[in-house]
């Protein structure tokens, strides 16, 4: 793929999400995610693999499919209340098309089928645009119109994702696939809440976004796409490791890592709620996902590489990491600090 493609698709991708976050009227967000779409297939593609091919396949017919469901759902509340204002979404219907169209996006269960699939035919940095840039635009839509939506609907959605998240990833050994149930389990979190307090979704996505972004970015330094190549390659770089396994654990959600923060604040808000059960149960669920992140984290530190060999050689290897993703690493581990004065700003 030529640089000058690259730029239009990454700057098509910029124009699509400012578009759609910073509208009010249904036919402009809806453009924003159509350009959107459009702007990363060629990105998903770019390696010409069949895998790639049919990934991208994939995501198309989803968001096709996602998008038409908006625009019906926009057109049909227009019908009846004439209204186009994303605030303004009052017919039941609508509210209905709305949630299984934003579901349909952000990979929610039951809607969750085309994610972690696309995201194995891709490659690291076109999945970190997948897992966190992609989904800024839906996830704005849905705090737009998170005062219409059904509460009982999004509560069993985020049971779902956040058992199915933590249950499908239990059997899986590529790191990508199991990223991608790590951030259908983080939305069914993030769903919990919504119709409660919008901000605090948001803080929670924030958080989500950076993150994955630091574990992505830290997977494409050093090449690994699987569970045995990161049980036989930890040595080569044992600082960066060390900090990838802190990382998992902070995206699991243990204190007093960064992660523990949104997770200890939806607990909280559903227990404000009177959602006792449902706090609980999505916290036990929370379990399953922790079992596989402890898994990563056993093998990116302290597994023992496989040694067949008997003459010395080089263990150790320079490679260089970049400024962005030791800046994201530190902020993944250490945020939770800062957590009073992100309470003093929301």
């Amino acid at each position: 793929m030529s640089p000058q493609a690259t730029l239009v698709s990454i700057a098509s991708l910029m124009l699509g999400t400012t578009i759609t976050t910073s509208s009010n009227h249904w036919v402009m967000a809806w453009t924003g995610l159509e350009i959107n779409t459009l702007a990363i297939l060629p990105l998903i593609s770019k390696s010409h693999h069949p895998r790639a091919i049919e990934a991208t396949t994939k995501y198309f017919l989803a968001q096709a499919a996602a998008s038409t469901l908006l625009l019906f759902s926009s057109t049909t509340n227009a019908w009846f209340t004439g209204q186009w204002d994303i605030t303004q979404l009052t017919h039941p219907t609508s509210c209905l098309l709305l949630t299984t169209a934003i579901s349909i996006k952000l990979g929610l269960v039951p809607f969750h089928f085309w994610f972690p699939e696309v995201l194995q035919g891709t490659s690291l940095i076109t999945g970190l645009l997948l897992a966190t840039i992609m989904k800024l635009p839906p996830m704005t839509l849905l705090l737009l119109t998170s005062h219409s939506l059904n509460p009982t609907l999004l509560t069993l959605m985020a049971i779902a994702s956040a058992a199915l998240g933590g249950w499908a990833g239990l059997n899986q050994t590529q790191t990508r696939k199991i990223l991608a149930f790590s951030s259908i389990s983080h939305l069914g979190w993030m769903a919990a809440t919504i119709a409660y307090n919008p901000k605090l979704t948001l803080l929670a996505f924030y958080l989500y976004c950076l993150m994955t972004a630091a574990i992505f970015l830290t997977l494409n330094t050093t090449k690994i796409l699987k569970l045995s190549t990161m049980m036989a390659a930890w040595t080569k770089t044992p600082s960066l490791f060390a900090t990838l396994m802190l990382a998992l654990l902070s995206l699991a959600g243990l204190p007093p890592l960064t992660g523990f923060l949104p997770k200890w604040l939806i607990i909280q808000e559903l227990t404000k709620q009177e959602m006792a059960p449902m706090a609980t149960i999505i916290a036990l669920l929370s379990l399953l996902g922790l079992f596989f992140y402890l898994r990563l984290a056993y093998c990116a530190t302290i597994t023992l590489p496989p040694n067949s060999t008997n003459y010395m050689k080089l263990w150790q290897t320079n490679k260089s990491v970049s400024t962005m993703t030791t800046i994201l690493m530190t902020l993944t581990i250490m945020s939770l600090p800062l957590s009073p004065m992100t309470f003093t700003i929301t």
